[in-house]
């Protein structure tokens, strides 16, 4: 029975923080509405202690917002928050993608381009959850080949925000998108770095215009 431990403190934390967080950036838990951690646990099948500190994680990352003693609750969605996130989020990756392009081996490029079919499937198909998973797998192929930890974290830490403006205006950003995703599989396949990079920073030109117009 040596395989059967206890679960780490740190993995419910964990497990809280990345339940949360998606309900908050899927709408189940709407801007302005206020989270209780008894409740949450309750829901969560865990105790009070993380979910409280998934809600410190939380508030740290603009998700949620905390009166000491009054009240925690969800954020309303900023677009000058999510322009500020969309820089730094837009840097980390254009990083990657410099560096990422030269290591990038062809496996890499073919799984960027099923990451992008099925991201067009799901815009076809208003599927919104698949084609933000799908967003993520193209550009995570990218970050992994960097290999920047740091960057990597930045990303993981900006990236739920910009998400929750997508949703929003999933209609406007989806078919763009798209395009722009095969102009950068072209320029990482033909190893032109700053094709590549010029084409990154297009895509999240492209996510700060919706910030600025929503």
């Amino acid at each position: 029975m040596e395989a059967i431990r206890p679960v780490r403190r740190t993995l419910l934390r964990d497990r809280a923080y990345e339940a949360i967080r998606d309900a908050i950036v899927g709408g189940e838990l709407e801007p302005g509405a206020v989270v209780r951690d008894a409740e949450l646990a309750g829901r969560l099948g865990l105790s009070r202690a993380p979910v409280r500190e998934a809600f410190s994680r939380l508030v740290d990352e603009g998700l949620l917002e905390s009166k000491p003693q009054s009240y925690t609750r969800v954020t309303e969605l900023v677009a000058a928050d999510v322009r500020d996130a969309a820089a730094v989020v837009g840097a980390m990756h254009e990083l990657a993608t410099r560096v990422g392009v030269p290591r990038l081996p062809a496996e890499g490029v073919r799984a960027m381009r099923a990451a992008n079919e099925r991201f067009a499937a799901a815009v076809g198909a208003g599927d919104v959850d698949a084609a933000l998973r799908a967003d993520d797998d193209l550009h995570d192929v990218l970050v992994h080949a960097a290999g920047n930890r740091a960057a990597a974290a930045t990303i993981a830490r900006h990236t739920p925000l910009i998400r929750r403006l997508e949703r929003r205006r999933f209609g406007e950003s989806g078919c763009r998108s798209a395009g722009l995703h095969e102009q950068l599989i072209g320029a990482c396949a033909d190893g032109d770095v700053d094709e590549a990079v010029r084409v990154t920073a297009e895509i999240w030109r492209t996510l700060t215009d919706l910030a600025d117009g929503d």
